[in-house]
């Protein structure tokens, strides 16, 4: 009996390591992501900018949708 619960401690410890392994890289990649999309925010914000000066100069009502990025 005793046998069998070791042999189970170390099999739930291995699943253990092996699932902390899994989230940390879920981890990156999410921070990976997030700093991407923030990237790519920033960009659409810098255009929807100039092209609201290029509209403004030619008559036009400018439009701004830059979308949000949640931090969690």
């Amino acid at each position: 009996m005793r046998k069998q619960l070791e042999e189970r401690l170390q099999a739930l410890k291995a699943e253990f390591e092996s699932g902390q392994k899994v989230l940390a890289d879920l981890e990156i990649k999410q921070s990976s992501v997030r700093d991407t999309l923030l990237r790519i925010s920033g960009a659409i914000q810098v255009l929807e900018e100039e092209l609201a000066k290029a509209n403004s100069k030619n008559g036009e009502v400018p439009q701004l949708s830059a979308p949000e990025i949640q931090a969690n």
